[in-house]
Order: C-alpha cells, then sequence, then structure tokens
C-alpha cells in the first residue's frame, strides 16, 4: 500500500514496521505529508538516513491509503495482542520447569523459544523413552537404512513431530552457524558431503540426544569443541587414508618417522 502510494520507505529502513517506520506511518494516517517532518521521526540508527527519507516519504499518500493502512494494522496489532497473550500463557505453564528450559538454552543453537517448544513437544520425564535413540525414533529424527544386495539408497527420516522437527532443524542451522563448538564442527562436516539439508537433520538428531541425556541426568551441556573430531582422529588411521589418496594418483609413499 505504501508503495502504491510512492512512499518509499521499505528502500531506507530494513523493515516499515519498526518503532520509528510505525510512528511515521501513523503520522501519515493522521493527515501529515510533509516529507522533512516525517523524517525527523526517525530514531536511533535510522537518523544518518535522514535525507533518505524525505525522498522516500515524499509521495502520494491520501485518505483511501490511510483508511486501509489503517485497517491492515489493526489486523497486525490484533495478531501481536494474541501472540503477547499466548507467549504469557506458555511461559506460566512452563514456570515449574524453568531449570529444563535453562539445561536446554545451554546448548548451541537452542534459543529459549526452541527449548518451549522442545519440551512442549517431548516432556520432561524421559523414563518414557528407555534410550536417546528411542527418543530420536519417537520423534523421527534418525533416518532409515535402506540396503538392499549390499547396496546403500538413501533412507528418509520417518514422520514424527512436525513442531519438534521444525524446531530442532532451526536450531541446527543456528549451531552450523556457532564457532568452535562440537554441534558446529558436526554440521560443517556432513554440508560438506551431504549439503545443509541432511547436515540439518543430522545435528538436529544429535540436539535431541543431547536433550535426554541433561534431561534425564540433570546436569548441565559441556561442550566438546571445535576440534572433537580432529582429536579423536587416530594417527594410524589418518596416515593410512592419506598415504591412500596418494596411492591413488599412482605414487609410491614411504613413510619416516622425523627425527
Amino acid at each position: 500500500m505504501l508503495e502504491d502510494a510512492g512512499v518509499k520507505l521499505s528502500s531506507v529502513a530494513s523493515s516499515v514496521l519498526t518503532k520509528s517506520g510505525r510512528e511515521m506511518i501513523d503520522a501519515l494516517i493522521a493527515g501529515q505529508r510533509d516529507p522533512t517532518v516525517l523524517a525527523e521521526m526517525a530514531k536511533g540508527r535510522m537518523r544518518p538516513k535522514i535525507p533518505e527519507l524525505k525522498d522516500a516519504l515524499a509521495g502520494r499518500f491520501n485518505a483511501h491509503h490511510g483508511l486501509l493502512c489503517r485497517a491492515m494494522l489493526a489486523r497486525i496489532d490484533q495478531a501481536d495482542a494474541t501472540i503477547a497473550e499466548l507467549t504469557g500463557r506458555i511461559e506460566a505453564l512452563l514456570d515449574p520447569h524453568q531449570a529444563a528450559v535453562s539445561l536446554l538454552i545451554g546448548i548451541p543453537g537452542v534459543s529459549y523459544r526452541i527449548a518451549q517448544v522442545i519440551l512442549a513437544e517431548i516432556g520432561t520425564d524421559m523414563s518414557r523413552f528407555p534410550t536417546p535413540q528411542h527418543l530420536a525414533s519417537w520423534a523421527g529424527m534418525c533416518p532409515g537404512n535402506n540396503e538392499s544386495a549390499g547396496k546403500h539408497r538413501s533412507g528418509r527420516t520417518r514422520h514424527g513431530s512436525k513442531w519438534l522437527r521444525i524446531a530442532l532443524v532451526e536450531a541446527a542451522h543456528a549451531a552450523g552457524r556457532s564457532k568452535d563448538t562440537y554441534l558446529g564442527s558436526h554440521y560443517a562436516r556432513i554440508r560438506g558431503r551431504r549439503g545443509p539439508g541432511r547436515a540439518a537433520v543430522a545435528v538436529g538428531h544429535s540436539i535431541l540426544v543431547i536433550a535426554w541425556h541433561l534431561l534425564s541426568t540433570g546436569e548441565t551441556y559441556t561442550d566438546l569443541g571445535g576440534d572433537y573430531f580432529d582429536k579423536r582422529r587416530t594417527s594410524a588411521a589418518h596416515q593410512k587414508r592419506l598415504v591412500a589418496q596418494l596411492e591413488a594418483m599412482d605414487h609410491r609413499v614411504t613413510l619416516e618417522p622425523a627425527a
């Protein structure tokens, strides 16, 4: 609607519904048309953009645009109010389980909201799942094993909780961006071979397994570090793999220990 009125606020601001943008739109609806006055409503990091805002706000906003924008903003405000009410209700229900929430948000990639989703879907009593593999299977976060006549084929994950899967995949992508963490290294290793989608499912599975252990024992998360896989790799196996790569390029390799 702003674009139809020639108001190019979205070309200057990252979102038209920031505090500054909302104040400008409310002023337009109220009848203010002076782009200089509107641009001066910018706050914080938008202040240096006042010259660009003056040009962007010099449009053809009229009463009809104001009527429609007022109706749209009323629906947005109503949705925000509903979200705030439900958020408050969720926090009240989870108040007795804040210790479990605190344990989960210690996992890289798991935000407060994602911790809420995980607990809402799996609960806090892990005795119903004998092992973390049982939980992963129930949640549909473990790939199947499709093998026939010695040939391995892609095994898709089974159906599980839609909301839990979405939350775990979101957490996995966030963990993949973390620096010097076990989950970040795990994500990078799989992404290079299988792509970001499968890496997210694998790391999401790991996050769920970690959650099972934390909720079962009550212990806080201790990261293994981004160099975990390098440390776990044995020297002999590493040498053997490197020698095999060189021999595949028609080289004869002789290893001699350094002095």
